[in-house]
């Protein structure tokens, strides 16, 4: 009771502070019209508040006085439960297109995710099973279904996003093929294909022209975005654009090559899925059907063999 006493009293404390010392508008919002055509020259985003992370929500007392050490509370618990290294974890973001979230905004959500888990867990097996052992069980089931969702989602956002690379690449090539042959060079045909398209690919492309407009050579920004890629056909694709860029290789030919193989894999692969989706329909026949068939097959066997009608 005193410690719900002394959070109410707290609660009225900050409510009433509030209200008599309005919060002051951020400076943020003031300078955001002057930085919109120098973030959006650079390839970022033009709205700040998406780069500035949760901090940029606390604008309430409440929000800034116990928004800073929850975050930096999950910020440990998310250390302690996933102690990768960051540079691989950004790795994968970059991969799963995610790249305004960072490692630690990552292992953020994912230590609210377990917490919230546990604390369910933890709940149910108390409060409504009236077992401690039984809700401290739930709760560390929780807890690790939280860290594995935040995992899966993460793997399934890469995945996708290779499959997105994959089905948009064979275009792409083909219509970085055509420029090529009109005389454009490798940035060249790169920004009118980032002008003029949308998509997985053309965002990695633009990351490419943003290195390059940064003082990167063309080469290293080609080879930089197939370390970076998912997709190993994409790869492929840069690492050529790379070599073009440095010793003047034929990139049109290279490119349609490249799309006759992907359009290749792609039909083999799609006969192989087909092949087991035609033996997964076998299954119901055979589990239904099966059975049946040995049933009518086995009824008049007694007759048979003792001679009963």
């Amino acid at each position: 009771m005193l410690v719900v006493a002394a959070a109410s009293g707290g609660l009225v404390l900050a409510g009433v502070a509030g209200v008599l010392v309005p919060p002051q508008s951020r400076l943020a919002g003031r300078v955001r019209p002057y930085t919109l055509v120098t973030r959006a020259g650079l390839g970022r985003s033009a709205d700040a508040y998406t780069i500035a992370g949760p901090a940029a929500t606390d604008r309430t007392t409440l929000g800034r006085l116990f928004g800073p050490p929850v975050r930096a509370g999950l910020r440990h618990v998310g250390r302690l439960v996933d102690r990768g290294d960051d540079s691989a974890l950004a790795l994968r973001l970059r991969q799963a297109g995610w790249y305004e979230v960072t490692p630690d905004d990552h292992r953020l959500r994912a230590a609210g995710r377990a917490v919230l888990f546990a604390s369910a867990g933890l709940v149910v097996g108390v409060a409504l099973l009236h077992s401690a052992p039984l809700g401290f069980v739930l709760g560390f089931c929780g807890a690790v279904q939280g860290i594995s969702r935040a995992r899966a989602k993460l793997s399934r956002a890469v995945e996708q996003r290779r499959e997105r690379l994959r089905l948009e690449l064979y275009t792409v090539n083909q219509l970085l093929a055509m420029h090529l042959r009109t005389g454009a060079g490798p940035v060249q045909a790169t920004q009118r294909i980032v002008d003029r398209g949308r998509g997985a690919v053309v965002e990695e492309l633009d990351t490419v022209l943003t290195a390059v407009r940064s003082g990167m050579s063309e080469a290293d920004a080609f080879r930089r975005a197939a370390e970076t890629t998912p997709e190993p056909a994409a790869a492929r694709t840069y690492r050529l654009f790379a070599a073009g860029a440095e010793r003047g290789v034929d990139l049109a030919g290279g490119l349609r090559a490249l799309s006759e193989d992907l359009r290749d894999a792609r039909r083999d692969e799609m006969r192989k899925t087909a092949t087991k989706r035609r033996a997964a329909m076998l299954v119901p026949t055979i589990a239904v059907l099966a059975p049946i068939m040995l049933l009518f097959v086995a009824a008049p066997l007694p007759s048979i063999v003792f001679g009963h009608h």
